[in-house]
Order: C-alpha cells, then structure tokens, then sequence
C-alpha cells in the first residue's frame, strides 16, 4: 500500500542543498488601465512571503511529516534576514546559512490578479566561482550528514551546486548508503554522477538528449540516455499532464514506466517541482522503490497545482488522496476542514461556503451548487447530521443516511469539500472555517443568514442565489406517499 511510506517516512530527517530564493506573492485586482502606459493597473489586496527554491523542497518535507536541514547562501540584506530569522524558523526548518556579499540573496516577485500572474520580477545574480565558499558549504553539510537520512540537491543554476560541491556531498551520502535526490537545471547532468535520482522535467530533458520527449516512447528512451550520461541509478522525467516516466536501472526488468497524471483543475504550478523531489526524497529514505515514490509524487504534485503560490502539500491531503481518491479526498472532519480551508486561504484562494440537508438531491441542489462555485475558487458544503436533520425535519428523515448524502454531494464536480454539523445551525462551523464568501439561496435574506453578521466582520460576503422555481426535497417525498 502507498499509504503506508507516508507513515514510515515521518521524521526522516533529509539534508535540502542548493539555491534558496524568497517568493513573494503580491495579491490584486486589475480591473482598469492604467492612464499613464498601456498596462494593468494592480489594486493591493494582500501579500504573502515565504521560502522558494531548496527552501520549497525543504518546507515541503515538513508538511508532509519530515524534518529539514536546510543549506544555502543568503546575501547580508533584508531578504536573506528575513528568510534566516523568521521563515526558516517559522516552518521549523533548521538552517544552516553562508552569508555573502558576493551576490544578493535571490527575489521572486509575482503579481496576481483573478487567479493569473500578471507580471513576475525576479532579483538575482549568479554566485561567483568560490574555492572558499565550495569549503564552508562543504563543511556544512559534513557536520549534518550522520543526522540526516538522505540528501535533496536542488539546482536552480544560481551558482550554489558548482561541481566540486556536488562531488564532495554526493561521495558523504554514498558513504553513509544514503540516496540523493537531484533536482537539475543544466545539460551538464554527468556533474551529478553518484547520485541515486535525477528529476529532469520534459524540456529539461529534451535539452539534455537532443531530442522531443512529448510522447511515452521518446520519454522512455531520454530517460535511458540521461541515466547513462549523469551516472545514476534511475531517472524520473516530470511531464506535466502527461504524468511522470521512471527509469530504474537496479529494476531493469520492469523496464521504462509511465505513471499517468492525475486529473485536477490546475491554479498555479508555482512549486509543484519541489513538490515532487520531497515526496520522492521522502519515499527513498523510508525504502521504496523509485517507481513507488513516484507515484507517490505524482499525487502530491496534483494537489500542489491545484493551490496558488509556492505551494507545499500536507501529509493529510495525501494519504486523503492516496486512500480515498477523487470523493474520499473531499469528505474531512470538522478539524480537518478547518485546516483544509486555512490552507487554501493561505494560498490566496477564495473559499466558499454553503450549507443545509440535501436529502434527495433535485435539479434545484444542482443549480444552486453550480452557481455557489461560480462566487469563489474552492466551495465547502456543509451537511446537517442524520440527529440534525431529525430535529429539523421530523422523526421520517432524513431519507438517506450522513454518509450517504456525503458521498453524493462530493461526487459534484462543483464542490470541493464535504463536512458535517451536529448543531441546528452551522454558525459555530461558520466560526470555524471563516469563508471568504457565505451562499444561500434567495429564499432568504441577508439578515436571515446564520454567520452573515460574522463572515461580514472580516471583510467577507454574503451571495444569495435564486432558486430554480418547482424543486423541494419535501415536495418529492409528499408525492412518493407512505412506504
């Protein structure tokens, strides 16, 4: 069973080596030009900061169970402080930092509106060749490596993975039976030799080999070619939707395989390559197979783009994922729910909420949650208990069962998460979740609304949706009769 890496992996400790870079995510509404050039003006909103590059890896180990250490260089600027004083500290990663004035530590800025990035402003300079600086990042990673059970190169060709680092860390690692886990950025992939993982994605792959990798085949064979050239053991080629290819060469029975994507509603693919090397990275250092760990990452890469920002995936998310599929993975507890929304909201997604009975679902439930999904990014539907709906409707409901009715409100494409209510009103779930946006339908008013005066006191909204005209649950019982 997958499942069953994600616990043996928790608190594997993994050293994370390469260029750390701060994301910033400047949040808007564009809506007008601006008078002055012919360019979106950007409304502020809301910003959110936090660790990129080997720092999106390192903060992913983390949420999915994991313990970090995290190598890197940081300018002496603002940016490196905050990355080394409060953003590592706050993800529980444990740092471990050269400081430098060579070279500022590197910005990404993105600018959003409705979804979409505008404009992305990127400050970086690439690290000059430093015998001195090879040393004291050497020195690092020696002093971690007997704590750690195994190590994630990430190379973003900023000049922190020169290969005389590359060489020295990599010879630690195969000393201590440890694997490493790379993440590359350059065709000069034989720098890596002694690895146990590459993970180039389709066009880094195709750079690499000369040749397309759009199809099964051709990713097959790149994946073949640039095991032999790098001097590793297996080779994961990421593909997008297009899933992922896995070459073994201490499996070469089984031969090149194609794990298929999973199918989601993409948001930003911001960090979903960091994604994939935590979870492989993870997954190698609790035992298993590259083939298993890549499955494995191919789940959680599909949760990562369905979030904006440098997205990091839970280990709840995935084991829902891996043990419920599509509708298991909609159904949470109301503490689960909580974190579930806290999550989106972090990541700047607008969350929804609705709520009442839906026993026998009609056309009229149908519309009411198309409409409902149209008012924000992600919709929780909160279903009254089968103790709740009987002191609401009477001792003959509810037709169908709380389980049964959540299974069949998570199979709506439209919703995106089912919890359940014990209460006569959702108002303290309300509290719970704080929703960006509160649906009813138009049966009632803005001052009839349980959590309205609440969800307005932070800034959110209120959306009444008119009903479709002839659909009552109550009305279809009336004409089934008795049993």
């Amino acid at each position: 069973m997958l499942s069953s890496w994600i616990d043996r992996w928790q608190n594997r400790r993994i050293l994370v080596l390469g260029d750390v870079m701060l994301d910033r995510f400047v949040y808007g509404v564009a809506d007008r030009v601006s008078p002055e050039a012919p360019t979106l003006v950007l409304r502020h909103r809301s910003e959110a900061a936090m660790l990129g590059g080997a720092g999106n890896v390192a903060r992913n180990v983390i949420a999915l169970g994991g313990r970090a250490v995290l190598v890197g260089v940081l300018g002496r600027d603002a940016e490196g402080d905050l990355v080394a004083d409060r953003l590592a500290v706050d993800d529980r990663i444990d740092g471990r930092w050269l400081r430098t004035d060579a070279a500022p530590t590197t910005l990404k800025v993105r600018y959003v509106a409705a979804g979409q990035q505008l404009m992305r402003f990127d400050r970086e300079t690439v690290l000059p060749a430093d015998p001195d600086l090879v040393d004291g990042l050497a020195a690092l990673v020696a002093a971690e490596i007997a704590t750690v059970d195994a190590v994630v190169l990430s190379d973003y060709a900023k000049g922190v993975l020169s290969p005389a680092l590359i060489a020295r860390v990599v010879a630690m690692a195969t000393e201590r039976g440890i694997p490493v886990v790379v993440d590359p950025k350059t065709r000069d992939v034989a720098r890596y030799a002694g690895a146990t993982v590459v993970t180039p994605n389709a066009g880094e792959a195709a750079a690499i080999v000369g040749f397309d990798v759009t199809t099964d085949e051709a990713a097959a064979r790149a994946a073949a070619v640039i095991a032999d050239a790098a001097g590793v053991a297996a080779v994961v080629v990421t593909r997008g939707a297009q899933g992922m290819t896995v070459f073994d060469r201490t499996r070469p029975e089984a031969g090149a395989v194609a794990i298929p994507s999973v199918a989601v509603e993409v948001f930003d693919v911001s960090g979903a390559g960091d994604t994939v090397v935590a979870t492989l990275v993870l997954s190698l250092a609790a035992g298993a197979a590259v083939a298993g760990a890549a499955q494995l990452a191919t789940l959680a890469a599909g949760i990562a783009v369905g979030k904006r920002g440098t997205a990091v995936v839970q280990t709840r998310e995935l084991k829902r994922a891996v043990g419920g599929g599509t509708l298991g993975s909609k159904r949470a507890d109301r503490d689960e729910a909580a974190a579930i929304v806290a999550d989106w909201k972090a990541h700047g997604l607008v969350v929804g909420f609705t709520n009442g009975c839906f026993d026998l679902i009609h056309p009229g439930h149908v519309e009411l949650l198309r409409k409902a999904r149209a008012t924000c990014d992600r919709l929780v539907v909160a279903l009254n208990t089968d103790a709740s709906v009987k002191r609401l409707k009477g001792a003959s409901r509810p037709i169908q069962t709380q389980e049964a009715r959540s299974v069949v409100m998570a199979a709506f494409e439209s919703v995106d998460l089912v919890t359940l209510f014990d209460e006569d009103t959702p108002a303290d779930l309300i509290e719970a979740l704080r929703p960006d946006v509160l649906i009813k339908g138009a049966d009632y008013t803005v001052a009839t609304v349980v959590g309205a005066d609440f969800v307005r006191s932070y800034g959110g909204r209120v959306e009444l949706i008119p009903l479709e005209i002839g659909h009552s649950t109550t009305a279809i019982v009336g004409r089934a009769g008795p049993a």
